[in-house]
């Protein structure tokens, strides 16, 4: 492959961008797009382009204020977490996992996929178990959601048990 231009890490971009250089922040911001959108979607599913651009958004106002540049990924998905949830919670009510247990397919095969199964659960479920996968604690995602503790783990406590259930669906 010839003359393929290679973008500056994210690191080396930021001390830049943060002192207000916009082609640094551009290029940031560019970098990042991708990990940021495959965040938003894995919390709001359907509004995962709103999310992402309000996540975007949010990063290049508060990069500023990042003292640490080590801790510019871990910064980056927690803001892109927050973001993702607030859209979520703006865009839609929560589906019930009976609207969603109609949708199921016929054929048990089609579980097979993980995308598939979490698009069966309920907002709520999905959410609870993508800031687990993400590395979050139950006092982390408490604090994401706005929810007591003892309601996140509920939830997660049910969002496993569906998932289980949707993987690995019991012969009739």
């Amino acid at each position: 492959m010839a003359d393929v231009t290679e973008l500056p890490s994210p690191l080396t971009l930021l001390p830049r961008a943060q002192s207000g250089d916009e082609a640094a922040m551009n290029q940031l911001l560019t970098s990042i797009t991708p990990y940021v959108a495959r965040i938003c979607r894995s919390v709001t599913h359907d509004d995962g382009a709103d999310a992402t651009q309000e996540a975007l958004l949010a990063i290049y106002r508060g990069l500023k204020t990042l003292r640490e540049p080590a801790a510019f990924h871990g910064w980056v998905r927690s803001v892109t977490i927050r973001e993702a949830v607030r859209t979520a919670k703006r865009y839609g009510e929560e589906r019930t996992c009976s609207e969603m247990e109609s949708r199921q397919e016929a054929n048990p095969l089609d579980a097979v996929h993980i995308s598939d199964v979490l698009e069966r659960l309920s907002q709520a479920h999905r959410q609870v178990l993508t800031l687990r996968a993400y590395g979050l604690n139950e006092e982390e995602m408490a604090e994401v959601l706005s929810l007591p503790v003892g309601t996140v783990r509920s939830r997660l406590f049910r969002a496993r048990r569906r998932f289980q259930e949707a993987w690995q669906p019991t012969a009739a």
